[in-house]
């Protein structure tokens, strides 16, 4: 999570664009904190009222003293929720998660859903990433056998298949073994893309993060060297940390 200075001169002019000047590096992280109380209400009314439907990050407000009023304009003007300081981390966390959940697409009635995919086949990396890997894949079979070829997902499973039927091995068993290896490249594949970031890797790929985290004990897969090493995969990034003095600069940077 990204949480604004406290240190921020409200009193200069440019601070007002200060959202929109790192609206794109917050598509990094999973919410936006903003320190406001009676001091800094008006700039933080101003600042909100700017940005229209431009941040995708969701903002949360860390309000100290504020009366309902103040707390309904800011939400009214843009913040997506609120938390009294002082700071109560677990709070802050069911708050955040349940913003994030809101924004899951949700499964139509009556959609057949298999074990190895909870959440049709459908993430967008634009929505984390500001377009930077456009579709990854689409919701639907047909636009998936686009994107991967169709010819080459029937080689695949005629291949997968061919071998497994020389062998003693029960239906059952071969069939496990291939689902338990898709997951385990498939659940790699995702943390290197968000450079390890277990939330938005889970997010990205629609599976809940306790399922996610569930997947990674079952394969003891570490998301370390993911954020650290050489990554085997194309990453575009994410992060959940506090950000210091120092990243306020870099979002004023071109």
């Amino acid at each position: 999570m990204h949480r604004l200075c406290d240190s921020v001169d409200t009193a200069d002019p440019s601070s007002l664009n200060l959202l929109q000047s790192c609206r794109i590096r917050l598509h990094r992280y999973d919410a936006c904190l903003i320190p406001v109380t009676e001091t800094n209400l008006a700039w933080a009314r101003t600042m909100l009222s700017g940005l229209g439907n431009s941040l995708r990050t969701p903002v949360v407000i860390m309000a100290r003293g504020l009366r309902a009023a103040a707390l309904n304009d800011l939400c009214s003007l843009g913040a997506n929720d609120f938390v009294q300081q002082p700071d109560c981390f677990e709070e802050l966390r069911v708050r955040v998660e349940r913003l994030l959940e809101a924004r899951r697409p949700v499964i139509p009635m009556g959609q057949s859903v298999s074990s190895v995919r909870e959440y049709p086949l459908s993430y967008m990396v634009a929505s984390t990433a500001n377009g930077a890997g456009q579709v990854m894949a689409s919701g639907h079979s047909d636009a998936g056998e686009d994107h991967f070829g169709g010819a080459e997902l029937d080689a695949f499973a005629r291949a997968s298949a061919s071998y497994c039927s020389v062998t003693k091995e029960s239906f059952r068993k071969a069939k496990s073994r291939v689902i338990e290896r898709f997951e385990k490249v498939y659940i790699a594949a995702a943390l290197s893309r968000h450079s390890g970031n277990i939330a938005m890797a889970a997010r990205a790929v629609q599976k809940h993060r306790r399922a996610f985290w569930a997947l990674m004990r079952k394969y003891d897969i570490d998301a370390r060297p993911f954020r650290n090493g050489p990554k085997p995969f194309p990453a575009h990034g994410g992060k959940i940390t506090s950000l210091a003095n120092k990243d306020r600069r870099d979002c004023s940077s071109p």
